[in-house]
């Protein structure tokens, strides 16, 4: 893993300053500690700071095709290179260097923009192609691996992070209500929005192409399922629990090629504990792993990781976090995700992978996807209970209930209209969720936030996404679709996934990830995903092959922290009153003073188990969240904590003009 920077003249063939580039570069340096390097000619510039995990001494980038006319600088993995490096050798290509970065020039030469669907893995490429003059960015299939861009002052400027472009200096850290209300509407960020204003996110599956000055955004993959009753069923599932241990074993000994030793998280689940099981197994020797625990700052699964590990052999590492550890996290999370951040647990995995990464190690291998492709979260099993009632009784009794939370969540009303089936026509699993949820926006706006939101609303961005052949599916696999485009995009593969795990120099991988294992799940029945109240029914049969009963059908238990007793309770720190005092609620403009500090008192006299007590601490925790990410990143001025400065600035390094040869540049990065 690594990260990319870059940008692109789109009115000519400017140079682009080198103490810009080394600006944005170091600007992420945390990503690529190992090497930085870069390629210059007019009208472009390419920037990359490398993580060396394959090829250590030959995979510098950029990098070139043998005459120099296509350039590529490259972040994360082609997992199946060995195999496309053959492949690639068999027609005649000329490879430098071992490592899968060369590999792109050379898809390029063979396939032009065809070369994504050939590309398996995680990733986000910037190519150059100098005869055609045109300037490819695209990202994988389900957006582990981020890539930003922006447009100012004629230039294209992208990178791995949004800090990249805050330090060329040409973008300036003013935000985006747009971004602000998706979060309070879905609590994670957009596939294409982001919270800066100017500066979209490619979305999952996309990739940009550039020339003379036009930008056109196309897809190359999006998630898909059969036909309603025309998934893949068998009498006899053996064969289908089979196909999937193979599947599984397949992704994992992928996701451990490299020239570096790999570790794996592990938190008693099941997920984590299969991809733990088999990665030992390939290597034939015990993995190590690495785990959370809380004390008192949510459930604590460190009995569950701790039998695990001893079954499997595993030497396990324990981070143990409570409360107050949390708080003090916090404010580096929400910089290293660079968006307001709900699930104070990511504080947790921030240390995690720091504790990783303090041990040598640079790779770990994660259970992320397996919840998204089988059903393993609560409201898959929700959705299934309200179709059967629907069925069986009609819909009155559901919208009565639905009514009355509603109702309640508003203090008596409702407190913001919704749109009916809002999601390609569609109720989906989530959507109950996300309507209870998005009622505390009338709670807390301002009425100058709802003045600058106009007409505009979040599912817009998700219609525009979703397939057409999203009416046809089963509606469990509707769900999950939204499922992969919301939460696994939104929330997990940010503020969980690879920002969090490369603010410490770590490649976090994610065997249920796979290409290969999303189309198998894609295409079985429903009903081996969510078998009446059992999610991942067929997952814990593969489990049940390797490993103890009471493991492979252990419930699934959500990995989250407390919200309202670490942020909103009588031991919170300082800055979240400063942040959520009236000078600074005015000073941003979001939130109505008044309305804050209502629901603040509201919320500390209500029971805890009510649906609006769960509201008011989730809304005024991204209400806190919301208010830090602005200190942090718009210009400071609302707390005592930090802002977010670049470490390098433009004039921190000597004006260059004309070409620069590859001595020189080398010498100005060393």
């Amino acid at each position: 893993m690594c990260g990319i920077a870059g940008a692109l003249d789109l009115t000519g063939r400017r140079e682009f300053p080198l103490e810009r580039l080394l600006a944005m570069t170091g600007a992420i340096e945390h990503r690529g500690p190992d090497d930085e390097w870069y390629h210059i000619e007019p009208g472009v510039a390419l920037g990359a700071r490398r993580l060396s995990i394959v090829d250590l001494a030959g995979g510098r980038q950029p990098i070139s095709n043998e005459n120099g006319s296509i350039w590529v600088a490259f972040n994360g993995e082609l997992f199946e290179y060995p195999e496309l490096r053959q492949d690639l050798l068999a027609r005649g290509h000329t490879l430098a260097t071992r490592c899968d970065t060369e590999a792109w020039v050379h898809l390029y030469e063979d396939h032009g923009k065809a070369m994504f669907d050939r590309a398996r893995g995680q990733f986000a490429v910037s190519l150059w192609d100098r005869e055609e003059r045109t300037l490819i960015l695209g990202r994988d299939r389900v957006g582990i691996c981020p890539l930003y861009y922006a447009e100012r002052d004629g230039w294209l400027l992208w990178g791995s992070e949004v800090k990249a472009l805050l330090a060329s200096g040409l973008v300036k850290g003013v935000a985006d209500p747009k971004g602000i209300d998706y979060f309070f509407n879905f609590f994670t960020t957009g596939n294409e929005q982001t919270f800066f204003e100017g500066v979209k996110s490619i979305a999952p599956g996309r990739f940009l192409s550039v020339r003379d000055g036009r930008i056109e955004i196309h897809k190359y993959w999006d998630l898909d399922f059969p036909d309603a009753g025309q998934e893949r069923r068998m009498d006899d599932p053996a064969p289908l629990i089979d196909e999937l241990e193979g599947l599984l074993r397949q992704a994992v000994e992928r996701r451990l090629r490299g020239d570096v030793p790999v570790v794996g998280y592990i938190s008693g689940g099941l997920d984590s504990t299969v991809v733990l099981g088999l990665s030992s197994r390939e290597r034939g020797r015990a993995v190590p792993s690495f785990t959370i625990g809380l004390d008192r700052a949510g459930p604590d699964e460190r009995v569950h990781s701790t039998e695990t590990a001893k079954i499997l052999g595993s030497p396990l590492t324990t981070v143990t976090m409570n409360r107050a550890d949390i708080v003090r996290a916090y404010p580096e999370l929400v910089e290293a995700a660079e968006v307001p951040v709900l699930d104070t647990s990511c504080a947790c995995l921030l240390r995690l992978a720091s504790t990783v990464h303090s041990q040598g190690y640079k790779v770990v291998l994660t259970g992320e996807g397996s919840d998204e492709a089988l059903a393993g979260y609560v409201w898959f099993k929700t959705q299934r209970f309200r179709e059967a009632f629907i069925k069986k009784f009609g819909g009155f009794i559901p919208r009565a209930l639905r009514s009355f939370v509603l109702h309640d969540i508003g203090g008596g009303r409702v407190a913001h209209p919704l749109t009916r089936d809002p999601i390609g026509g569609v109720r989906v699993a989530q959507q109950d969720m996300f309507d209870f949820l998005g009622q505390a926006r009338a709670l807390l706006y301002s009425n100058d936030m709802w003045d600058r939101l106009g007409d505009y609303s979040p599912y817009d961005e998700l219609n525009r996404l979703t397939s057409d052949r999203f009416p046809r599916w089963d509606p469990l696999n509707q769900s999950l679709y939204v499922g992969y485009k919301v939460m696994l995009a939104g929330l997990l593969l940010v503020s969980k996934g690879d920002r969090i795990a490369m603010h410490s120099s770590v490649e976090t991988r994610y065997p249920f990830l796979d290409d290969d294992v999303i189309k198998f799940c894609s295409d079985i029945s429903p009903d081996y995903k969510l078998r009446g109240t059992v999610e991942k029914w067929i997952l814990r049969r593969v489990a049940e092959k390797t490993l103890p009963e009471r493991i492979a059908n252990r419930p699934k238990t959500m990995f989250r922290a407390a919200l309202s007793r670490t942020f909103l309770g009588e031991h919170r720190p300082s800055w979240v009153d400063q942040l959520l005092s009236p000078e600074s609620l005015a000073a941003t403009g979001y939130f109505d003073p008044v309305k804050i500090e209502r629901q603040r008192r509201v919320q500390m006299m209500l029971p805890r188990i009510t649906a609006r007590r769960f509201v008011l601490d989730v809304s005024l925790t991204c209400a806190v969240a919301t208010q830090l990410w602005h200190h942090t990143y718009c210009g400071g001025g609302l707390c005592d904590l930090p802002t977010w400065t670049p470490p390098r600035r433009a004039g921190d390094f000597p004006h260059t003009n004309g070409t620069i040869d590859r001595d020189e540049r080398f010498a100005a990065v060393s």
